[in-house]
């Protein structure tokens, strides 16, 4: 037996008795409708079990509604934490978060945005790779519009997010000076991200401006055991660092383990430790990480609104500072 499973406008207002438009106007926020015609539609919508086609009235208005999260890492704790934003933000101005899981290439983003465009797109939200210049341009002919988040490279037309990563490492360095510190360390994945090379280049660049030389040692994803493993290279050098700052709390709570349980070092007292993200871990008694907040609340709002709103034709870039937040691992915080 056939189950019908669509129920068109047309039956409810048949049911009804009312006109097609007044359906419509019932289900349109903001249309001018009697109260007792919407009581009639509503009755007779919810006895036939009918609901608005959405996606069929955005076609008719050359908008689908849908927005394309193209990301990678969905399981670490900083990037499901930007997704929930992202996806919060759009459902409150009845988006719908389309999500693709790429790796990091550029090659796995452009099949994405191919992707995002034979659906018919409104919008993608870039938080991995990069797409090349051509997909970019595919998309903008194809109406599409485009957010760069943490891509530290323009693209014409579009909005680009990025954190003031090199002021922070500057902070970074000026707080391991105030607690004394002299022989410093960075602690990074083999990424090279944007963001992540524009941290340790500012840390560097803050140290060599006083004089002050920096360990630099890279190693694998950007996670909890490359902090290990890059915490077993730093803290068995000659002159072991006093201070580490690693790209990312993940690879920071790495490090604070080892230092703690493998090598026995007193966190802050004989080696201080900040990260970046500011992650709920890092918050931890455990942990009581000194890190920078990656603010994902506000880069969400910044996002889905200018989504909302006309693009100007020589895009956006937004810089966005990161909060330095004091917790236990640096002395004098």
């Amino acid at each position: 037996m056939n189950q019908k499973i669509f129920v068109s406008a047309k039956e409810v207002a048949d049911r009804a008795g009312v006109s097609r438009s007044a359906v419509s106007r019932t289900f349109t926020p903001g249309a001018s409708v009697s109260e007792e015609t919407r009581r009639r539609v509503m009755e007779a919508a919810e006895a036939l079990g009918y609901h608005v086609n959405h996606l069929a009235r955005g076609l008719m208005r050359n908008e689908s509604g849908l927005v394309c999260l193209i990301v990678s890492e969905m399981d670490t704790p900083y990037r499901s934490s930007l997704i929930r934003a992202i996806s919060h933000q759009l459902q409150s101005v009845s988006k719908v978060a389309m999500l693709i899981n790429t790796d990091r290439s550029d090659k796995s983003v452009d099949d994405a945005l191919r992707l995002a465009i034979s659906y018919r797109a409104d919008a993608s939200i870039i938080l991995s790779g990069m797409p090349d210049r051509s997909i970019t341009d595919l998309c903008m002919k194809s109406g599409q519009r485009l957010v760069l988040i943490n891509r530290d490279e323009e693209r014409e037309g579009a909005l680009m997010i990025n954190l003031h990563d090199r002021e922070a490492a500057r902070r970074a360095l000026i707080a391991f000076q105030r607690a004394g510190c002299s022989r410093l360390a960075f602690a990074n994945s083999d990424v090279g991200t944007p963001s992540l090379m524009a941290r340790e280049e500012g840390f560097v660049e803050a140290a060599d401006d006083a004089g002050i030389d920096v360990v630099v040692e890279r190693f694998g994803p950007t996670r909890y055991q490359s902090g290990v493993v890059l915490a077993q290279r730093l803290l068995t050098r000659e002159a072991r660092p006093e201070a580490i700052f690693c790209a990312n709390d993940l690879l920071a709570c790495g490090v604070l383990d080892t230092a703690r349980h493998q090598f026995k070092l007193a966190v802050p007292e004989e080696l201080c430790v900040i990260g970046f993200d500011d992650i709920e871990q890092s918050s931890w008694s455990s942990y009581e990480l000194t890190t920078f907040a990656q603010p994902v609340d506000l880069i969400a709002k910044e996002a889905v609104a200018w989504l909302t709103h006309p693009a100007p034709a020589d895009g956006t870039a937004s810089r966005i500072r990161a909060d330095l937040i004091w917790r236990g691992s640096v002395r004098g915080g």
